[in-house]
């Protein structure tokens, strides 16, 4: 089989499209030259190696001769892993939603050859029907408007373009207050499925950062019923289909409210944002379930989505051998094969298996036989024992060996492809998620997991004068970092540093937030640009505000920044997060809840927020018992430093080094705002203070 340009990138993605016949560049001033040379408009394609819907589209249309061909006649064709270059996909995606109400990848846009957009689209199929354009209709028509209505064409697309660089050059507007939390919560109340947990309408996808949002919502205002969806959401979802019982982990998101069937991809960013939203809920409640439940997906994580030298990998497909879920589902007579009778039984009425199936046909709607294993949702699993005769421990117990028996049998199953590129965004929030186990859960391994990956990114990611790459596969690094890389290395590194008390990740952290500030700030209207000052050209030079799947960089700067003025005692990085909330403000205040990670940010300024700081030495008991006391206080809005002999801190946060122990013990300084109540000794006092 022929190979196209694409033979030679390490994106997964990219590779998977070696062998089309279509003519595919990577992006790249090649491409662009060719464009101009021969007056042809520019096709980019923008998907991800573990897409569903880009995997379909290939299969139909960039596999198929016929479609190639007309492609070829008539573009200069892109492809581009919108994970590899999110710069990229973050401004056409931007595009797509000024021209067109749905949004998502594969995301198709016809642009002419200076970059400038004036189609969109999402999945074509080969073929027209119901309405949507195929490809074998929609490249000629292109191609005769190109020719014919070419000066209209050009005129669109300035249009277009003229709109796109104006959207967020507004000037900085007004403060942010509590209020608005009060707002950003009655809009999540209102979406709110009182029945299945989670956000209507399907589907459904987890969205930890609102889950985030409403655990401090309810510390802040005693609102119990904000804890209680948080609580409804993460148990529906743990015993939906969206959880692999078998093998752990989350799948993308659920198509239908019931948690049932879901797009079978797992993400690391899922991942870690749901880890910290179980571990931040079982910190709140100290409810076993939601520690189990981070256990059980940092142990996914570590298995399957960690490469021998440390780093985290992106992501595993929902296709196996052509087919959506087929590593995931089992037929009846399949676990009759493998189960004693006594087992099947058991198995059978825990994940409610039946003979015809629960898993439909997309394209018919037929059940196929095949049972996604999910827990019955109006059972508890007290209930669920006791229908088998056990108490719950006990019940545990057999279904953990069970599942044990099953995962090796599925392991012998063809897998789906794992994407192995490491990504420095997507690993920092790993490394926060890691982190934040390390330190509710009391697990060092999770810690140590955490610094590996931390030294993953520095040996390989990280450049002498101090930046950051955005991607490494197969011994090659490459792309300047993003916004996203840098704030959520930050992220983490300051979580890293609050669960091993070692200073020298908050010195990386804040070394990376003055290059942040240095390349990424935009110095007219606040806030921070997706690209830095330096990167490449591109139409617009793009903001990211919108807490999507992924949380905006621009949110998670606030918060970092929020949080490192108040381990430094520096004002002035406080003073930049206020500007960051303003830059942006009346998207803000118009539509709260979609900014919930920014709404995160606003709790922790408008306060009460805490810095604690423990006087003492680290190897002595009362240091050890004033520091795990804390770890079982749900205190978001806090930040903690160890003053110790050897930990050095007094240079980077000079307010401690007045700080001393009391009568040669363990002394806690908890302050509010800057302002200090007087040292004690005693833990029930700190805790009282924190309270």
């Amino acid at each position: 089989m022929s190979q196209n340009r694409l033979q030679y990138e390490k994106s997964p993605y990219l590779l998977q499209h070696a062998g089309n016949p279509v003519d595919w560049y990577a992006w790249g001033s090649e491409a662009f030259e060719r464009s101009k040379n021969e007056n042809k408009p520019i096709f980019l394609s923008i998907g991800y190696s573990t897409c569903h819907w880009c995997h379909v589209m290939e299969r139909e249309s960039f596999e198929d001769k016929e479609v190639a061909n007309l492609m070829n006649e008539a573009f200069v064709s892109i492809k581009v892993d919108r994970e590899e270059r999110p710069d990229i996909d973050n401004l056409y995606m931007t595009v797509c939603q000024l021209m067109i109400p749905h949004c998502g990848w594969p995301l198709n846009i016809i642009m002419t050859p200076d970059k400038k957009p004036f189609f969109a689209a999402t999945y074509v199929p080969k073929t027209s029907q119901a309405g949507r354009f195929g490809m074998l209709d929609l490249v000629p028509h292109i191609s005769k408007l190109w020719q014919e209505k070419h000066q209209d064409i050009l005129h669109s697309a300035e249009e277009i373009t003229g709109y796109l660089q104006n959207t967020g050059s507004e000037m900085s507007g007004s403060d942010l207050d509590a209020s608005l939390l009060d707002k950003a919560y009655e809009e999540i109340h209102q979406r709110f499925d009182t029945e299945y947990g989670g956000f209507l309408p399907a589907p459904k996808f987890p969205s930890p950062h609102n889950l985030l949002f409403l655990l401090r919502y309810w510390k802040r205002k005693g609102e119990t019923h904000a804890l209680e969806m948080v609580e409804k959401t993460l148990h529906e979802m743990s015993k939906g289909g969206v959880f692999d019982h078998i093998g752990f982990g989350f799948h993308r998101y659920s198509t239908d409210e019931i948690w049932l069937l879901p797009h079978f991809e797992k993400m690391l960013y899922d991942q870690a944002m749901l880890a910290m939203a179980y571990t931040e809920t079982y910190q709140a409640t100290q409810k076993k379930e939601y520690a189990q439940t981070s256990r059980n997906i940092f142990t996914y994580v570590l298995r399957d989505m960690t490469s021998p030298e440390g780093g985290f990998l992106s992501a595993e497909d929902a296709d196996s051998e052509g087919e959506e879920g087929k590593f995931y589902v089992w037929s009846k007579d399949e676990l009759k094969a493998i189960l004693e009778a006594d087992d099947l039984d058991f198995i059978v009425k825990t994940f409610q298996v039946t003979d015809e199936g629960n898993f439909r046909d997309e394209a018919s709607g037929a059940t196929t036989g095949e049972n996604i294993l999910h827990l019955d949702h109006s059972k508890s699993y007290q209930q669920m024992g006791k229908e088998v005769g056990l108490n719950e421990e006990d019940y545990f117990k057999r279904l953990e060996g069970l599942r044990e028996k099953l995962f090796k049998v599925r392991e012998k199953r063809i897998h789906p492809y794992l994407d192995d590129k490491v990504l420095t965004d997507w690993n920092g929030l790993m490394i926060a998620a890691l982190a934040k186990g390390a330190w509710i859960l009391r697990e060092p391994k999770y810690a140590e997991a955490a610094e590996r990956a931390v030294r993953f990114i520095y040996n390989k990611l990280h450049l002498k004068d101090g930046r950051l790459l955005h991607r490494y596969r197969d011994g090659d690094a490459a792309i300047d970092g993003h916004l996203s890389d840098y704030v959520f290395m930050i992220w983490g590194l300051i979580e890293l540093f609050e669960a091993t008390h070692n200073g020298d990740y908050l010195a990386k952290a804040l070394k990376l937030n003055d290059i942040l500030m240095e390349s990424f700030w935009d110095e007219k209207n606040g806030g921070f640009y997706f690209t830095a000052k330096d990167g490449e050209e591109l139409i617009s030079r793009t903001k990211e505000i919108y807490d999507g799947a992924i949380p905006a960089g621009n949110s998670v700067a606030m918060l970092n920044l929020l949080r490192l003025a108040r381990i430094t005692g520096d004002s002035k990085l406080e003073e930049k997060a206020r500007e960051v909330a303003k830059a942006s403000s009346e998207a803000y205040k118009n539509h709260p809840s979609q900014y919930t990670q920014l709404m995160n940010a606003l709790d922790f300024a408008e306060g009460p927020s805490h810095e604690i700081v423990i006087v003492g030495d680290l190897k002595s008991d009362d240091t050890k018992d004033m520091i795990n006391a804390l770890r079982d206080q749900y205190l978001p809005n806090k930040v903690l430093l160890i003053q110790s002999d050897d930990q050095g801190l007094s240079d980077i946060s000079p307010f401690i080094g007045s700080m001393k122990t009391l009568d040669g013990k363990a002394t806690a300084y908890v302050c509010m705002n800057y302002a200090c109540q007087n040292p004690t000794t005693e833990i029930r006092t700190m805790i009282d203070l924190l309270s």
